[in-house]
């Protein structure tokens, strides 16, 4: 089965959980998860289908398959060093973002279900 992209349910799931969680959970439902580590928990399953829709139309990316260990491994890593170690190290960004290890840990466990998501949907179907 061809991956979808913009198109997988995980993606889509993730788009709209960012959409409840901005309107609906901070506002009204205040509490540190929505406010601390739930858009690093989608981070990966999010961005990771982005970043693969725009390889494939730049054709840097050659077959739909879907996402391979490296392909979600290489922006978990990236991801966590650029916002967990250099961002809070600059001093334009002292008062807005802060180093934080369970973010790293949300980060991880976003990908962990992402792959194992993507693995189960879109395995080969024997017949």
């Amino acid at each position: 089965m061809h991956f979808l992209y913009l198109r997988d349910p995980l993606f889509v799931g993730c788009l709209g959980v960012y959409f409840i969680n901005r309107w609906v959970f901070k506002p009204f439902f205040p509490n540190s998860f929505s406010h601390n580590y739930l858009n690093d928990l989608i981070c990966i399953p999010f961005w990771v289908p982005i970043m693969l829709w725009l390889m494939r139309k730049a054709r840097l990316r050659t077959d739909d398959t879907p996402p391979q260990w490296y392909e979600i491994l290489l922006p978990l890593i990236v991801w966590a060093v650029v916002f967990e170690i250099i961002v809070p190290g600059l001093k334009p960004f002292e008062r807005l973002a802060h180093a934080d290890l369970l973010d790293i840990f949300f980060y991880v466990l976003g990908a962990l279900i992402a792959a194992l998501f993507w693995g189960w949907r879109y395995r080969p179907i024997c017949r």
